[in-house]
């Protein structure tokens, strides 16, 4: 049940093994009707998920729609800018559409023999008998399904986990930030080309809320407001386009010449929420959850579809385990998974204080700068925690560990004396000893 990037995928993965797969996604075909404007923020692929799109043979064709980001560029609101780069020399994350992806790996299910049925709702399960009643939504009739595993990959507002939530001992939470979103852009340069540096995750931090803007291949960039949903400098305070100008003339004045559509985005586009959600069993019967549907994050750390992708590597990889034995897979797929999304859920909502405030504070630089300094130096004994994340296949659980452990020995690093003279020569060998990774 979804037809979004991890239900399209996972369909690939299943397939490739010789199951009967059959999608089925409430929405219209996106390739007819094309991508809902103003809910798409820009995707960032990272190593994991191009594990799991290389496990399916589509890595090189999905290359191809991606635009290297080898760091952030940070602008002042002064027009000043700095660069921070994302981990050592050649490590990178990578913009791409939304929309594209999601097309392009809904064709390559169907070549290999996947049937999608648009626009069926889900309206219940019986999760123990394995059968789900639908609703086709362009003529109102209900049908009922009998399959041996219902997969809920319907996103971070599933109705599979819904009628999951009514079984006994099933736990839930949903969490939504005092934050929202709006889509904005800004267009290509007349010859085509980008008006800003199209290698970078620019950011415009301003403390309590922040713009970011991600490269498109046709010269544009996708920019996110992400800013309080009430009070100063919230979005209540934006009601007219003259209250727009002010706002961006005053935190965001080099970007504005940028953007000639601000006013029809800002007021076409709607204001998307933030949430995460975490949930547990994520199999019960004959249904099992996957993707946002078991554990939506927010997007601050650019890693929920990389999140989601890992699912379907990790469950292939315990289909081979385990010979297809479900019985068996679906309880490892579970309690593998679990810790590593609650631990990606958590890193993501410390990343955005991180990007909105502290990507501008001297002492977050300076330890920064330190962990950068180590991790060139010793890359064997020292891994960032946004390198772990980002650039390795190590478990998000044990990155959020890390997250806590290296910020105190960072915190307490430059305390010392003379630390910003000493730190790169004397106490160098001292900082990397206190700094490895266990």
């Amino acid at each position: 049940m979804g037809a979004g990037l991890v239900g399209s995928l996972l369909s690939i993965y299943l397939k490739r093994r010789g199951y009967e797969v059959q999608v089925y996604e409430r929405r219209p075909d996106l390739r007819s009707t094309g991508a809902a404007g103003g809910r798409s923020i820009n995707l960032a692929i990272s190593d994991r998920g191009w594990k799991a799109l290389a496990g399916a043979g589509l890595e090189e064709q999905i290359r191809k729609l991606a635009i290297p980001m080898h760091g952030r560029m940070m602008h002042s609101v002064e027009g000043g800018l700095t660069f921070q780069p994302y981990g050592q020399p050649g490590q990178f994350i990578n913009s791409v559409s939304r929309g594209q992806l999601n097309i392009d790996l809904m064709n390559a299910a169907e070549s290999a023999g996947v049937p999608f049925h648009f626009e069926q709702r889900v309206l219940r399960m019986d999760v123990e008998a394995g059968k789900a009643t639908l609703e086709n939504l362009t003529n109102q009739d209900r049908y009922e399904l009998e399959a041996d595993l219902i997969i809920g990959a319907d996103g971070a507002y599933s109705m599979v986990r819904n009628s999951l939530m009514k079984t006994d001992q099933f736990n839930y939470s949903q969490l939504y930030e005092s934050h929202c979103y709006k889509e904005l852009s800004i267009p290509p340069a007349p010859d085509g080309g980008f008006l800003i540096d199209k290698n970078a995750l620019h950011i415009w931090p301003r403390k309590s809320f922040m713009l970011i803007a991600l490269p498109n291949l046709d010269g544009s960039f996708t920019v996110t407001l992400f800013a309080p949903t009430k009070g100063p400098e919230s979005f209540e305070t934006i009601t007219t386009p003259e209250s727009l100008q002010v706002y961006f003339q005053k935190y965001f004045p080099d970007v504005l010449p940028l953007m000639p559509d601000l006013e029809a985005d800002f007021f076409g586009n709607p204001t998307g929420s933030l949430m995460t959600v975490k949930c547990f069993p994520w199999t019960v019967g004959n249904g099992m959850l996957i993707g946002d549907a078991a554990h939506a994050v927010v997007p601050f750390y650019g890693q929920g579809m990389n999140c989601g992708f890992e699912d379907c590597t990790v469950l292939d990889e315990l289909l081979n385990t385990l010979d297809d034995n479900w019985s068996k897979v679906l309880p490892a797929y579970q309690e593998s998974r679990k810790p590593n999304a609650d631990g990606i859920a958590d890193l993501a909502r410390l990343n955005f204080i991180e990007m909105r405030d502290l990507v501008a504070d001297p002492d977050f630089l300076f330890k920064r700068k330190i962990a950068g300094k180590v991790a060139a130096t010793h890359p064997d004994r020292f891994i960032p925690v946004y390198s772990m994340v980002s650039f390795s296949h190590l478990p998000y659980a044990d990155a959020l560990k890390e997250y806590t452990r290296q910020d105190e020995v960072l915190s307490d690093v430059i305390t010392w004396p003379h630390i910003g003279e000493k730190w790169d020569n004397e106490y160098l060998p001292r900082i990397t000893e206190l700094l490895q990774n266990q």
